[in-house]
Formats: structure tokens, sequence, C-alpha cells
């Protein structure tokens, strides 16, 4: 059981929150701003209740220990000054040389910036920990890194508790994951099986059925014996794809793999949309996306769904000639019964993009942790909470 957030007295309280501020910049501008807004509840209750509070963060992926002025979290700060109607302070400075806040708001400069932020490195955690009464954990996209602004600094902090984003997400991975509503299907698309593999391996272990896409579903339909042209697949990954579906099959459950399949001669937003039956596609040709048949026997199991977890899109969305798949799933979910999680930034753009987003009914804002909570794995950042909250 952890603490969280609204079952901790802020009053007068120094408060330090590492929060999920990385949003995308062009030319020094934000892009979107989602990430922030969903900040904002935390910190209007915080600056409610609590003598100070300091926000910390990470943006982009800058090479640690040095400054990079392209990253640097002023545009985050000016933003939040508008958003709260308050002045909210940058802190450039090393965390070594700050001292706690006494009163209103700041925002440190990127964690990224400073040696030892990825290595979690005592003395820094501990400089972190030493600004703050309370420190509150609210960036679960972080969860699954062990590092001194995520997992250090709630080891060495007076107090730790969750935020509540990070209670709402670890709820919701509960209730798909821990204790589904059966039928529990899992959507699990991308480029290669390897980069999910872990994944896979784990859920065919605990899933009634497992569409796949993209790429993925090309190496499936490879080990089903059927030709993939020119398609992005992993030969070397067949008898794994056989495997996992002989685990499934032995526990009464399925990997359904495509029948017909959209196809084209290249990846390109002018390239020709070709319709055909997997076992009638041609050696030079480029699997895209799904077919109709297919997309009505995925739309079938999610109808029959009780828990639908879903991680990358099911073709080439982005062009619309390839993005048939994608949409007809997306509405599937959307108007299934069922309790419904997505998760990972292709798939929160096809959501979007679709125009269902709001009838998903719980979006994560974690692609890696969201990941690693899939696999099983415990992620770092939140076993310190839970080891400081049973002390």
């Amino acid at each position: 059981m952890i603490n969280t957030f609204n079952n901790i007295d802020l009053t007068g309280k120094r408060i330090l929150i590492r929060q999920d501020l990385n949003v995308p910049l062009v030319d020094g501008k934000i892009t979107s701003s989602k990430r922030i807004d969903a900040s904002l509840p935390t910190l209007r209750r915080a600056l409610d209740d609590a003598a100070s509070v300091t926000i910390m963060s990470h943006l982009g992926r800058p090479v640690e220990g040095q400054v990079d002025a392209a990253l640097c979290m002023q545009p985050i700060a000016d933003y939040l000054s508008t958003a709260l109607d308050i002045q909210v302070v940058l802190e450039s400075s090393h965390p070594e040389t700050l001292e706690p806040l006494g009163s209103g708001i700041r925002i440190l400069e990127n964690v990224r910036f400073w040696a030892g932020e990825k290595a979690d490195d005592e003395k820094l955690a501990r400089q972190y920990a030493a600004l703050c009464d309370v420190f509150v954990m609210d960036a679960f996209g972080t969860t699954h890194r062990a590092q001194a602004s995520t997992h250090g600094v709630a080891l060495y902090a007076n107090e730790v508790c969750a935020g509540p984003l990070l209670a709402a997400e670890l709820s919701a991975l509960a209730c798909a994951l821990k204790n589904p509503k059966r039928p529990l299907v899992a959507i699990v698309g991308g480029s290669k099986v390897s980069s999910k593999l872990s994944v896979l391996r784990s859920l065919v272990n605990v899933v009634d059925q497992l569409i796949v896409g993209g790429g993925i579903a090309n190496t499936f339909i490879a080990a089903a014996g059927h030709p993939v042209g020119n398609s992005l697949y992993e030969e070397d990954l067949l008898d794994e794809a056989r495997a996992l579906t002989g685990l499934m099959k032995s526990r009464g459950a399925t990997i359904p793999v495509p029948v017909d399949v959209v196809c084209g001669k290249e990846l390109s937003a002018s390239a020709e949309a070709v319709l055909k039956l997997v076992k009638g596609v041609q050696s030079d040709d480029m699997i895209f996306d799904i077919g109709p048949q297919s997309s009505a026997a995925f739309n079938n199991i999610v109808a029959a769904a009780g828990t639908i977890i879903w991680n990358g899109p099911i073709g080439v969305f982005e062009f619309p000639q390839f993005s048939r798949g994608t949409q007809d799933l997306a509405i599937a979910v959307a108007n299934s019964a069922a309790f419904s999680i997505a998760g990972g930034g292709d798939t929160l753009a096809a959501v979007d993009q679709f125009g269902v987003i709001k009838d998903i009914s719980y979006i994560s804002t974690g692609g890696g942790a969201f990941l690693k909570f899939m696999e099983g794995k415990k992620l770092p950042a939140v076993a310190a909470l839970e080891a400081r909250s049973a002390a």
C-alpha cells in the first residue's frame, strides 16, 4: 500500500514534486501541453495547502552532465506561470547549491543536466531530498527508471507519497492486469517482435486473446507459413512466434493471424493500397494494414472482451490508405463495454486521430513504464514508495 497525495497533510510544508513535463518543443515553443495540463490540479492543491512547492522534471534527451540551452525548462516555467496565474521561477543552479524554498513555487532545471541522475547517485538524491518535507512522485512515465529524481530521492526524503496521476495510473493498470474482468484481451502492435518480446512472453501466460499488429503481425503471418514479400518481419524469431502461439493454444487461448491484408509497393503517402488474402502476397509486396475480414474478426474479439489492454497500432495509420484497420479497432475498443486501457505514444496518437480518446476507459501516460508493467516487472520508483509507506 502506498501513501497517496490525498492522504498527506501538506499544511505549511515544503513540497517537492517529480512530474513528467517532457513536452515536445519546436524552436523553443511547446507544441502539445497535455502533460503539463494534466499536472495542474496537483500543483493547484499543493499551492493552496503547502508553504512552498518545488517542481522537477526532465525534458528531452540531453547528454547527462551537460547543459543544453535547447532543452532548458524556461518554456515550461513560462507556461506554468500563465496557467497557474503565479510566477513560477526557474532555478538553474545545481541542486547542491540550492536551499529549501520558504514560499511560492519554482521549477528546477532539467534533471538530466546533472551528472548522476541516470546512475541514481546517492549524493544527488540526498540533495533533492534536502529541499523538502514531502516528496511527491507523480510521473508514472519515469517510474521504470531507478534514477536520482525518481527513485533515490524517495529513499531519503522525510515523507513520501504518490501523486494523483501516479495513483490513478497504478489503480487502472492493476484493474486491467491484476484482477481483470474476463475475457482479457491484449492488443500489441509495433514494428518488431524483438522490441516487445518480453511483453509478449508475459502476456501469453495471462490473457485470453492476444491480437498482434504491425510488423509484429508480419512475423506471426510468416511463422504460420504465409508469404510476406518485402514486409518488415523478423526471420530469426519465427520459431519464437510459433512457440508463443503454441503456449496460447495450450491454455485454450489464441493469437489470431490476419487472413487478409492491405499491401503497397513502397511506404509513402502516395503508395497504392491493394487488398489481398495473405496467401496472395507477392514477393515485392509490403504489408501495411489488415483487411476487412481480419478487422471483423478482431472487432468481434474486442466486442466480447471484459478487459482490453492496447499498446501499438495495427497498421501504418499515419497514411489514410493504410489506416482502416487501426481506425476500425479503435472504434471497436471505444464501443466495447469492457474496461479498456491504452498506452504508448503511437496508440494515443491513433485514438486521438480517430476521435475516440474520450471513450477509452483509461489513457496511460507512460510508454516504457506501461510496457514494464505489462511484463509484470517491478517499477523501481513505485517499489521505493511502497517500501517507505510500509516502514
